[in-house]
């Protein structure tokens, strides 16, 4: 599936979990973070000022264009990854459903203990 028809429909609890184990690494982060300023950078512009190699940096980013979050794209003889912030709100929009049900169940016990 592209990224592009994954923007289409939300995703499912268990593309939720790939995308949230996904983050779950350290250096998947980081190259999250340098991605996000918008513009799309090459694997060894994505290895500079770390003692990762290319092959681990591209394992990362396969893992990572797995969930959507990033894209390959070939400019000449060079990849070029671009980052994709939709999955991202998804799991900001699941974030956000989880966070209201704590608030009510938390009102509620509040209610309970003060009554």
């Amino acid at each position: 599936m592209s990224h592009k028809s994954r923007n289409k429909r939300s995703i499912t609890g268990r593309e939720q979990a790939t995308l949230f184990a996904a983050l779950g690494d350290k250096t998947r982060l980081l190259l999250v973070a340098k991605l996000s300023s918008g513009q799309p950078h090459s694997i060894s512009q994505l290895t500079q000022g770390s003692r990762l190699t290319r092959q681990a940096i591209t394992k990362h980013l396969r893992v990572l264009e797995t969930v959507g979050i990033v894209h390959g794209v070939r400019k000449g003889r060079e990849s070029l990854f671009a980052f994709n912030p939709d999955p991202l709100k998804e799991a900001k929009g699941y974030l956000d459903l989880v966070a209201e049900q704590w608030d009510r169940s938390l009102a509620r016990l509040k209610q309970f203990v003060e009554d």
